[in-house]
């Protein structure tokens, strides 16, 4: 979706509608922007499909909106995550389009329009590993997909697991997220032919040290088709499953 911009500008030159120097200005951030204290990968978004992608924890407010504005510059898709409220309602002064999951905390700004294919299923095993499957979810509507949610279906009452059988089976690839005992994507590999992407949460009680005890379980998950991404990365998992639902 971003190669036809390139091609655009070299054709406008061929063309005589773009001067070789507003060219060279459009194309002058190619492989990246320096800010002193960020180097933006514009280029990204030819090499991957999606644009970089801004990681705000740690980050100032101000570095945070210095970022989004440059690349908003370029007229590309904004996605940051683990953004707080103070720096949406900043970024929000120069970009009104702007949206924010106070669940997920991410900022999104839709520029291009995409069409929406297959479907990507989020699911948590408890209520308290929600801002976790919708990091995942946020970012795999963000980069193009068709997503459904369904949260609280652990196995401590498998029942409400079984009773959605349909949703699992129509979709392309499934994001499963758990704390605890970690045990649910083994258990939804197991029902359906459909790729896995298993997330380990921090959620437990002291003996699942911070996610270690969840995400030991996924890796070694009896089920064949689940793959495992780090603790509490939402992020790793729904750009994954854009991968594959791509």
């Amino acid at each position: 979706m971003y190669e036809h911009k390139i091609k655009e500008i070299m054709l406008g030159v061929r063309k005589k509608r773009i001067k070789v120097d507003e060219a060279m200005k459009k194309l002058k951030f190619l492989p990246f922007e320096d800010l002193g204290f960020a180097k933006i990968d514009h280029h990204r978004a030819l090499r991957r499909g999606f644009p970089e992608v801004v990681f705000c924890q740690s980050k100032t407010t101000e570095q945070v909106v210095s970022i989004v504005k440059k690349m908003m510059e370029k007229n590309v898709d904004v996605l940051a995550t683990r953004a707080t409220e103070e720096m949406f309602n900043e970024v929000k002064k120069h970009a009104k389009n702007a949206r924010y999951n106070k669940i997920s905390k991410t900022i999104t700004i839709t520029k291009n329009k995409k069409t929406k294919k297959g479907k990507i299923l989020v699911l948590s095993a408890g209520t308290s590993d929600i801002n976790v499957a919708e990091e995942a979810a946020a970012v795999a509507e963000a980069m193009g997909n068709n997503v459904e949610r369904l949260y609280d279906v652990g196995v401590a009452g498998l029942h409400r697991l079984l009773g959605n059988k349909e949703k699992l089976d129509s979709a392309n690839v499934l994001v499963v997220v758990a704390g605890m005992d970690g045990v649910l994507p083994s258990v939804v590999s197991g029902l359906i032919g459909k790729p896995v992407i298993a997330v380990p949460t921090s959620v437990g009680y002291g003996a699942s040290f911070k996610g270690i005890a969840p995400l030991l379980t996924m890796l070694n998950a009896c089920s064949p088709g689940v793959v495992v991404v780090n603790i509490d990365n939402g992020f790793g998992a729904g750009y994954f499953a854009s991968l594959i639902n791509k």
